[in-house]
């Protein structure tokens, strides 16, 4: 797949494009997204998706496309997953809802570069170590192990690095409308929002040693990586307020996600063996008796593991109800559920 610097210009300048449009139509005015404001918006970010991965298949092959469509329902997966960890930092910090745009904004714009960050230090480990995906594959099979099985239930805004945070810097427990910072006694202070943004940023950096490995266990193309990146962190914000409610009912979807990550894991360890160098295996040649899995067969894949955890989840919890508001950041929210469900 080859792709021109014109090309990757002119996605960088309307990815970039888009997210500024939304700060400034939706994001710069304080408010609560209605439920049909959140779901035009969520459907039309989809519906640009699935656009672009046809024009991927269209224009440069059905093999890319299914790459591409591989690689964003995992990666679209993975952002719902990490909207349970953002509800639980808005819930702990006490976000008011009117300015919890401003900070997913912030940090759905921070995870972006993060990720854009670490393909380019994947495409160029990948290009040069062959050995390097079986790092991928066996930090993968970790990662869907506790994913699983993981029982910790730390709260994001009162760990050790938020700690040291607290020490350093001047904070106040105080809301100051939508500022970052605010005057206590005449001295300058760090608001609550400014510790929610931090905090996001910190478990961004988590988020990205999840996502990248993963995609990159499904193509090696850097555009199809990004742009499915770039895809499923657009349109985040506003699922965030449309399905608040109903992420507390997805139970299952940790394993759901422990199960596609522990497949990529499988299939990258698979293709390092089929283009093995490493001379303490097989002698330095490759074991091409070793299959690769087809892109095809990665997608179905995917997309039933989804599909049967999100329903699984939903007649699991049928009839339960919400404990709290869609959005998060009131008190009826129960943290202990939402950090068991992500397994964070």
């Amino acid at each position: 797949m080859d792709i021109s610097p014109l090309v990757w210009t002119i996605t960088l300048v309307v990815t970039v494009a888009f997210f500024v449009y939304e700060f400034f139509a939706h994001v710069r005015t304080p408010h609560e997204p209605t439920i049909g404001e959140a779901a035009r918006w969520s459907a039309f970010y989809i519906g640009l998706a699935l656009l672009f991965g046809v024009g991927i298949g269209v224009f440069s092959g059905w093999e890319y496309g299914g790459e591409y469509f591989a690689g964003y329902l995992t990666e679209k997966a993975l952002s719902i997953d990490n909207l349970f960890v953002f509800l639980i930092i808005m819930t702990g910090f006490a976000v008011p809802r009117i300015h919890q745009q401003k900070v997913l904004m912030i940090g759905i714009v921070i995870a972006l570069v993060l990720r854009g960050a670490f393909i380019a230090v994947g495409a160029t480990l990948i290009e040069n170590l062959s050995w390097i995906f079986y790092v991928f594959g066996a930090l993968l099979l970790v990662l869907a192990w506790r994913q699983a099985f993981g029982s910790e239930e730390s709260d994001p805004t009162d760990g050790r690095m938020m700690r040291l945070v607290r020490r350093v810097l001047p904070v106040s427990e105080e809301y100051d409308g939508g500022r970052f910072l605010s005057r206590v006694d005449g001295k300058r202070v760090v608001t609550p929002l400014m510790l929610t943004v931090i905090t996001i940023g910190l478990v961004d950096v988590v988020f990205a040693v999840d996502s990248i490995p993963a995609i990159f266990g499904l193509t090696e193309q850097t555009y199809i990586v990004f742009t499915a990146n770039a895809f499923a962190l657009m349109g985040l914000r506003q699922l965030y307020f449309l399905i608040g409610g109903l992420l507390e009912r997805l139970v299952y979807l940790a394993q759901g996600l422990a199960v596609i990550l522990a497949f990529i894991g499988v299939k990258l360890v698979m293709h390092a063996l089929h283009v093995n160098e490493l001379p303490f295996v097989n002698g330095g040649e490759p074991l091409l008796w070793v299959p690769e899995i087809p892109i095809w067969f990665s997608l179905s894949f995917i997309g039933l593991v989804v599909a049967v955890a999100t329903a699984a989840s939903l007649l699991r919890t049928r009839g339960t109800g919400s404990s709290g508001e869609g959005g998060g950041g009131e008190n009826g929210r129960s943290e202990s559920a939402a950090v068991e469900s992500s397994s964070r």
